[in-house]
């Protein structure tokens, strides 16, 4: 791939974008099917309303006919967000897109009175029904959890206007995502050729991996210079989305925003406040770490741009995709051949799209409807790197592919805490893979240092980021502005305190919350450090246990939201009620570290 410059969409081999067709080859009738789902939410509304509790076979079909509406609009959805991340300059997938949108919010509206009549029945009734029908068996978990946050739902009309009002609501998130993916503009940089490149979200990773110091610089200044010269605007996005969050926690009668984001998954506060408690208690290793770094740079000064270079030289090396499938398929064959064969299947189908392109959105990602592929976008630049992020995200699609094969339309997808462990699980085994393979001294260094920035970067950072939404949120509550000054200077302390006294301060680092997006979904980034937990304590026992504990996984990707997550994960052999696995998960980082200082 020409990394000098950008190819545009249709300049990439057809065999390395994703089978989008395989999902809907013909868009002509888009727009109509769009339609008649909006008139089969209305009617749905009129047969059931006032009608649920009339009888078991009532309830199902109501449940089925919902479940069919969704489904159906779920898949245009997708195809049209999918069609817009290819380009997101390209302003028919970005009407189609907004169009779904509108349809999910009139859909929305239709059946929003669902819930609260589901709710209004005599739970003796709903019981007696699910007893006597063997059907509506299938829906008892979706029907107890629905009972289970009763005191949450508000009445139907009430449910039908924050129905309406969700095309609103979810507004700062797309202009937060069109402001990143579309409008933002970076100034070129000098590469290490000294050669003038545009740097890209897609290139930023690399060139801050340089052992050029100057190109680190100057792609790191590059990058916060042009957020900086919109924080205010971005400031003011993030302000709305985080008082919607606020709002409607406060309408939904939760004590907070948080406990109301926890609530979907049946998550305790106590695992979030443990997950920052423990790390916390941890930060002197990570300050060890980053004094580490700082005297193998060789730097009198460490920045924050210092921190994403690897700690070894080796000669580097390009791996081209084919490559990394290869390592990919042999990494992961402690799952088994079954797991291995389905994966190889999917990457012939198409589920994979691979290389940059202008306008296409950035990072990766794994995504699909239940009637798809499990798609994944990549923006491949031929890095380990970038093999981990396959890997990453084919453990995200093969969990979609078990799941949607095992369970019904309405267990069909999955938690993100769950799904962050099927993704690091793979992650785990490749790192597990190379550093078994590779025997030369400097490379089985190098791949140490990798693993301990694994740590930093999911399980250190993503929990400063959960800090930070913790902040912003209870601001909020506490009556108080999120002005683009208090955020960047919390901010700026936050990464203070977990980075350590060896990272000299500067005015850049205080706008790298303005760039992350996760933080338009709140409270979700905690996922990854949990994950990453779970994940790590999860592939210890494949390794150790083989294929005992590699099948009792296996069963634990095929379950998908047909129990809470901690209670799924308890299959596979964790439980994160307990800080058990992020105490372990941080004893191995000291581990890794010690094994580290020893070596060099």
């Amino acid at each position: 791939m020409d990394s000098k410059r950008l190819k545009k969409r249709n300049e990439i081999d057809k065999k390395y974008k994703w089978n989008i067709e395989a999902m809907i080859s013909d868009e002509s009738s888009i727009d109509y099917d769009l339609e008649d789902i909006k008139k089969q939410a209305a009617a749905f509304c009129e047969r059931y309303s006032g009608h649920l509790g009339e009888s078991a076979e009532a309830l199902l079909s109501a449940f089925r006919e919902r479940d069919g509406i969704w489904r159906s609009l779920e898949k245009i959805y997708v195809y049209a967000r999918m069609r817009r991340d290819e380009d997101n300059a390209q302003s028919r997938y970005q009407a189609m897109s907004d169009k779904c949108s509108a349809v999910i919010a009139a859909v929305s509206a239709s059946m929003s009175f669902f819930t609260p009549e589901l709710l209004s029945l005599p739970e003796e009734d709903i019981r007696t029904f699910l007893d006597s029908s063997e059907e509506l068996e299938e829906y008892r978990f979706a029907i107890e959890d629905t009972l289970r946050q009763k005191a949450h739902v508000l009445s139907e009309a009430e449910e039908s206007l924050m129905a309406q009002m969700s095309e609103i609501t979810g507004a700062t998130n797309d202009i937060f995502t069109m402001l990143n993916n579309a409008d933002i503009k970076f100034d070129p940089i000098k590469d290490e050729d000294g050669s003038e490149v545009q740097l890209t979200h897609g290139s930023y990773v690399k060139f801050m991996e340089s052992h050029d110091r100057n190109v680190r610089e100057a792609a790191y200044n590059s990058m916060y210079a042009a957020y900086k010269g919109l924080i205010n605007t971005i400031s003011s996005a993030y302000s709305y989305n985080t008082r919607t969050d606020v709002v409607t926690s406060r309408l939904r009668k939760y004590p907070s925003s948080r406990e109301a984001a926890l609530s979907g998954d049946n998550i305790p506060a106590d695992v979030y406040d443990n997950l920052v408690k423990t790390v916390n208690d941890n930060l002197p290793a990570m300050h060890r770490y980053t004094q580490l770094r700082k005297k193998l740079l060789g730097v009198e000064s460490l920045f924050m741009y210092d921190m994403y270079v690897p700690l070894i030289k080796i000669p580097e090396r390009d791996i081209p995709y084919e490559e990394a499938l290869d390592i990919m398929r042999d990494s992961l064959s402690p799952l088994g051949s079954e797991y291995i064969s389905r994966m190889n299947e999917g990457i012939s189908q198409g589920w994979i799209d691979v290389y940059e392109n202008l306008g296409k959105t950035s990072g990766a990602y794994s995504f699909g409807s239940y009637d798809s592929f499990p798609y994944i976008l990549l923006n491949y630049t031929d890095t380990l790197q970038d093999v981990f992020t396959i890997v990453h995200e084919m453990g995200h699609s093969m969990h979609s592919s078990y799941t949607r094969q095992a369970q019904p339309y309405i267990y069909g997808s999955h938690s993100i805490f769950t799904a962050e462990v099927a993704s690091t699980v793979n992650e785990s085994l490749l790192m597990a893979y190379l550093l078994e393979k590779e025997k030369e001294p400097q490379m089985r260094k190098y791949l140490i240092n990798m693993h301990l920035e694994a740590f930093r970067t999911t399980l250190f950072r993503q929990t400063m980021f959960a800090e930070f939404e913790d902040m912003t949120h209870r601001a909020i509550e506490d009556g108080r502005v999120l002005t683009a000054e208090w955020m960047c200077n919390e901010y700026e302390a936050l990464n203070s305190k977990y980075y350590g006294p060896a990272v000299e301060k500067d005015d850049t680092i205080k706008y790298e919350w303005a760039r992350i997006p996760h933080f338009y979904n709140a409270f979700y980034v905690y996922k990854y450090a949990t994950g990453y937990s779970a994940a790590t304590a999860i592939s210890q026992k494949i390794l150790t246990e083989g294929k005992p504990a590699a099948e009792r996984y296996i069963e634990f990707l095929k379950t998908g939201e047909s129990d809470y997550p901690i209670e799924l994960l308890k299959i596979a052999g964790v439980d994160m009620s307990s800080p058990a696995p992020v105490e372990k998960a941080m004893k191995k980082f000291n581990d890794l570290l010690d094994e580290f200082e020893r070596l060099i």
